[in-house]
Order: C-alpha cells, then structure tokens, then sequence
C-alpha cells in the first residue's frame, strides 16, 4: 500500500468531478520512469529497476482502485492508458519506430545529456526524431505522437477496458466535462515527485 494516500487524495479529487457531472475519466499510469536519462545516471546508463519497480507497483494500485471506484459510481466510465508498455514497447523495440537513441536526452548537459538541464548553452541532438528523451525526463515531439496515439487509438496492449476514441462514444449520461484535463495527470505529478527527490 505505498501509495496508498496519493491514490487517497486522487479518488477524492476525482469524486467532486464525478459529483459535479464527470462520468468519463481518461486515466494514465506512470511510464518506467527508470528508464529517463536522468534516472538511468543512477545505475550506469541502464534502466534504474528500483525505480521502474515503483513505476509497476503504482499503476497496479491505481487499477485495483480504478475497478473498484467504477463499481462505487452509476455511469461511470474510464479509459486507463498503460504509459508504461507504451513506453517499454519504444525503448525495447527503437528501430521499429524510428529511433536511433534511447538513453540519451536530445538537449542536456553531461553524461546522457542528463546531468544538467537543457538550458541555451546545452549539447542539442541534431536529429530529435531518434531519441525517445528530449530532455533528462520529457519525451521528444515523436515519441508524444506515438503516446498520444496509443492513448486514442490503442489496442487493448495499452489501453483499457476502452481506449480514449472508445471512451469518447459510449453513450451514458452528463458526459460533458472535458476531457483534456485529466490526460496524463497521474504521470505528470508521479514524475515531478521522483525528480524532485
């Protein structure tokens, strides 16, 4: 139950969307967050499995969680995008999606490019379609096409128990919150907190 209080205040905050008319919820677990330049400079420029362990125990709680608070609430449907396959399938299978490099951030300074941040005087790649990274830890423009559409159009490998294209035709009532705002939102706060450790 490690992230029992995060997940906690996550239902709570989903519940007053859900009391103010939200009934369609796009969720996103956390991607192996081992694998971004700036954890892999904790374990010799491989994938930091401490790291991406927490990534895999976190999005099992926030399934469970996610099953369980759709049987707690009438009408109440979500898409769960599993970032981590996502971006597990990128990183173990680069050339098949174009990728040359997938340890190294595009813009940085240092070993990886990850041991200072890209700031104007950075290394920058010449080419930011080969690398999955951007930076120590955002994903480049080419991965974020390939996610976005994972998120939408994805098989079941990625998303579930409907993608987002899914998600957004069932019929059931008061769907009219946007959906733009909850994309992405647990890995986006999961990733600040590791970084900012």
């Amino acid at each position: 139950m490690l992230f029992m209080d995060f997940h906690f205040a996550m239902v709570i905050f989903w519940q007053k969307l859900y009391k103010n008319s939200a009934r369609k919820f796009e969720i996103a677990g956390v991607a192996a967050i081992g694998c971004c330049p700036a954890l892999r400079l904790k374990n010799k420029t491989e994938c930091f499995s401490e790291a991406n362990l927490l990534s895999v125990q976190y999005n099992k709680q926030l399934q469970s969680m996610l099953k369980k608070w759709q049987l707690e609430n009438k009408n109440l449907t979500y898409s769960y995008f599993d970032t981590y396959t996502a971006i597990q399938d990128l990183i173990q299978n680069p050339t098949s999606h174009g990728f040359v490099d997938v340890k190294a951030a595009c813009c940085g300074i240092g070993e990886l490019n990850a041991q200072f941040p890209c700031l104007p005087s950075a290394n920058i790649c010449s080419n930011r379609q080969d690398h999955i990274f951007w930076d120590s830890v955002h994903p480049t423009e080419a991965t974020t096409r390939i996610i976005v559409d994972r998120l939408y159009n994805g098989p079941s490998q990625y998303t579930s128990p409907v993608n987002m294209k899914e998600l957004l035709h069932v019929s059931n009532a008061k769907s009219l919150f946007p959906f733009n705002f909850f994309i992405l939102l647990s890995l986006m706060v999961t990733c600040y907190q590791i970084k900012a450790k």
